[in-house]
């Protein structure tokens, strides 16, 4: 059964400094029909009711109601299995790239997605880091002498898009699919992978824990190209766990 992208799509933001911006993407969440909203660290711990947001909310106060505080980036990312970051400036290791468009086509036509869309703070966006946590970096084209968007209004396009690509499809619904397609790995699956990837390159001294450059960021950039199935990661780190239990073999010979 098809489930509505609307159901499917998270809208997070990082360190947000200025109520008003929270109350805005409220606002701009729910004239597009989506309503889950997570902050990771805002700068007023109260900021779902501060008075700021509710005034720029304009009436979508049950998405300040229901929206939810956390404390770091992986833990508003739990459930999901696709996660786009937003930024306004390339990276030398970022994900693949998506226009807000292509973005929402991509998001409509695969079922299996439970995505995140996550936004960095007004001043200083998201840092490198958080967008290696990401399968997808998506930017919106704009002025090349003045590419400032407000943080309400760069959700704002994302969330339109996501809209129209689900009215867009409606026609397409019922289908029949041919082939087989698996479980698509969440982030927590995605990121353990990673970790447990790391541990097995260190040990076999492929990574040089004390000069490891950029091997992890390009090995982060080659999978986010997959859409990693539950199960190929499962094979994955089966495969990282036998480097680690062969060395461990070979150092007690």
């Amino acid at each position: 059964m098809s489930v509505p992208l609307a159901q499917r799509l998270r809208f997070v933001l990082v360190d947000t400094s200025h109520p008003g911006n929270v109350g805005a993407t409220a606002r701009a969440m729910k004239t597009m029909g989506f309503s889950e909203l997570v902050l990771v660290n805002p700068r007023y711990p109260d900021v779902l009711l501060h008075e700021d947001a509710i005034a720029f909310a304009s009436g979508a106060t049950e998405v300040l109601s229901t929206a939810r505080i956390v404390n770091s980036l992986e833990e508003a990312l739990e459930g999901c299995n696709f996660c786009v970051a937003l930024s306004a400036r390339l990276r030398e290791f970022s994900p693949p790239r998506y226009e807000p468009r292509s973005l929402a086509s991509h998001l409509q036509s695969n079922q299996g997605l439970r995505a995140a869309v996550v936004f960095g703070s007004e001043r200083y966006g998201l840092s490198n880091e958080q967008v290696e946590k990401c399968q997808a970096l998506v930017s919106v084209s704009t002025n090349a002498e003045y590419g400032s968007l407000n943080l309400a209004q760069a959700v704002q396009i994302v969330a339109y898009e996501c809209r129209m690509a689900g009215l867009a499809s409606t026609a397409e619904n019922g289908k029949d699919q041919v082939g087989f397609t698996g479980d698509l790995a969440t982030n927590e699956q995605i990121e353990g992978m990673f970790v447990h990837l790391e541990q097995a390159l260190i040990e076999i001294e492929f990574l040089d824990q004390h000069n490891p450059k950029k091997l992890m960021s390009r090995l982060r950039r080659l999978f986010a190209r997959t859409s990693l199935e539950t199960e190929e990661v499962n094979i994955l780190r089966g495969i990282a766990n036998q480097l680690l239990h062969h060395r461990k073999r070979r150092n007690r010979e």
